[in-house]
């Protein structure tokens, strides 16, 4: 069984924790800050034995030399990003494998948010870690990429089977949740996600993970009739202040 803990860090980011009970092996999803993560993996008596990093951003691998110093763990993230993360043991990118225990992760490459973002997909776990290309009702601003690779992007992740859950790295649900309300104010499902989020907020819990169905329902960027259309909502979300 393979078991996701949320690391709250930041203001909003979210580092995910993932042990593999069958083998006790343990990994660490971009791991930003280092004292909550080796807190938390030393509160359950699980030794850190790898890190997946995503993409370069200072949150998502700021905390990857102290955990290494810390734990003697590998570090796996993309290759094309490798000049920017230089703690990488190894380099990964489309078509490669890593793996948790004997859980096999396939890597996806995913650019658009940055130039060699990837993700990671489990399918005997049916979970996914997406980094910042993916959120709940949202996806990565357009930092280093394009409109026409974020729509790839979203296309290819939609295709995945409908319950896999998405952990991605931030709680941007709500904010992204009323920009999809601009732009589909009667999409009952999306209406009735909203209220569920607001409810999860006010008691100050999490929205994530997600899943690929909730995000073919109510992600107006997965929704996108076209690239045409995902660039103008990206840019219009970018400025959106509802």
């Amino acid at each position: 069984m393979i078991e996701v803990v949320r690391i709250p860090a930041f203001e909003d980011n979210y580092i995910w924790l993932v042990h593999d009970d069958a083998s006790g092996e343990t990994i660490v999803v971009d791991p930003g800050d280092a004292p909550p993560v080796l807190a938390e993996a030393d509160r359950r008596g699980w030794r850190i034995n790898q890190i997946w990093n995503t993409h370069w951003h200072g949150d998502h691998i700021g905390g990857n030399a102290a955990i290494k110093a810390a734990t003697g763990c590998t570090n796996t993230g993309p290759a094309a990003e490798a000049a920017k993360i230089p703690t990488l043991d190894r380099q990964v990118r489309e078509g490669d494998t890593v793996r948790i225990g004997a859980v096999e992760a396939r890597v996806l490459d995913v650019p658009a948010h940055t130039a060699g973002h990837i993700a990671y997909y489990l399918p005997e776990a049916g979970i996914a870690f997406v980094g910042d290309t993916l959120f709940a009702m949202g996806c990565g601003r357009l930092f280093e990429g394009t409109a026409e690779q974020m729509w790839a992007n979203m296309q290819r992740l939609a295709a995945l089977p409908q319950e896999t859950r998405i952990y991605c790295a931030h709680e941007y649900t709500q904010s992204n949740g009323r920009y999809a309300l601009h732009v589909e104010p009667d999409n009952q499902a999306l209406i009735e996600r909203m209220r569920e989020v607001d409810g999860l907020r006010a008691r100050g819990e999490a929205t994530v993970p997600t899943t690929i169905v909730l995000e073919r329902a109510t992600n107006p960027f997965m929704r996108a009739d076209s690239i045409a259309e995902l660039a103008r909502r990206r840019a219009e979300k970018d400025v959106f202040r509802g």
